[in-house]
């Protein structure tokens, strides 16, 4: 991938299936009528939570990581990360034998720190800040030459998430629209290019807690816009802003970003818990909880079957109640 290009390619994010495919799980397209109903329109869920990691997060970071080692050596990673794609390069470290260090607010959910040093990763807690996130590993990476891997801002693990959408529309072409989480825009830019370039008439929505809404500020605002408090919100993968590189993407290519509040949250994480039979974590449910709320959202006329991206599951039994 040429390092002037603004966004991956359709060609890319082949590339980069091919490329990862034999260090990830092509997960299932899961249909619930229970779930169907409660939304009024046929639903089918990616169920990116049955990845070994936990979540979709491991397609980017092998993607990048691999790319690198094509080309050039790798001593060891760091990276910042609320949970998620921490617990995913240390799965990539452990796999390909690189050591990992990974740098996490100290609010970010104990059960991920322990599944990522379970992958053999060195876990560093810092403040949660995006400042102080992003100071200590710039600091790591500094003193030991580690190559840092961005959870989203890096055109290779857009390149890496955007396979989903490719297993997606592979599985059910005739998808209306998708759905997918956001927080830093990796994912839904990925998809986004992806679905896209394969059925230019496919909406994709962006969905987001209404405490974590930098994305909707931004396409309202038609500029970046960076929320200066660290949100609070139970969708712990989705407390960061919108990144810079993902950005122009999804100005491009996003149809609409759909808000949900903390209480549809819960309810949409119930709703699966209980009726698809499946674990999935609060950021997972946010995009089923937009879908409830398609009411909100533009460009409706037509849709009538929706994928769901499940973007992960990693959550301990302390949540579960």
């Amino acid at each position: 991938m040429d390092s002037s290009e603004i966004s991956p390619t359709l060609s890319d994010i082949e590339a980069a299936r091919e490329r990862i495919v034999h260090h990830i799980e092509k997960t299932p397209l899961i249909s619930c009528r229970s779930i169907n109903d409660a939304c009024g329109r046929e639903v089918f869920m990616k169920a990116e939570n049955f990845q070994k990691s936990g979540s979709f997060k491991v397609r980017g970071a092998f993607n990048a990581v691999l790319s690198t080692l094509e080309k050039d050596s790798v001593k060891s990673l760091v990276t910042h990360s609320s949970g998620n794609h921490g617990v995913a390069l240390a799965k990539v470290g452990g796999v390909l034998n690189i050591p990992v260090t990974v740098v996490m607010p100290k609010t970010a959910p104990s059960f991920k720190r322990k599944s990522a040093t379970s992958f053999g990763a060195k876990v560093i807690e810092c403040e949660p800040t995006h400042a102080e996130r992003e100071r200590k590993s710039e600091e790591i990476q500094r003193n030991t030459g580690a190559m840092f891997v961005s959870s989203s801002q890096d055109l290779r693990v857009i390149a890496g998430q955007g396979t989903v959408a490719l297993e997606m529309l592979e599985e059910q072409p005739d998808l209306d629209a998708i759905v997918v989480p956001v927080g830093g825009g990796g994912l839904l830019s990925g998809v986004a290019t992806a679905a896209k370039a394969i059925k230019p008439s496919i909406q994709i929505y962006g969905a987001e807690p209404e405490i974590a809404n930098s994305c909707y500020k931004s396409l309202r605002s038609g500029q970046r816009t960076v929320l200066q408090e660290y949100p609070d919100t139970i969708a712990d993968g989705l407390r960061t802003n919108i990144g810079s590189i993902t950005w122009p993407i999804i100005k491009q290519k996003v149809d609409d970003v759909i808000l949900v509040n903390e209480d549809e949250i819960a309810s949409a994480m119930t709703l699966i818990w209980e009726r698809a039979k499946i674990v999935v974590e609060p950021s997972s449910a946010v995009a089923l909880a937009a879908v409830k709320n398609f009411s909100k959202a533009k460009g409706l006329a037509g849709i009538s079957k929706v994928g769901v991206v499940l973007t992960g599951g990693n959550v301990g039994f302390s949540n579960m109640s």
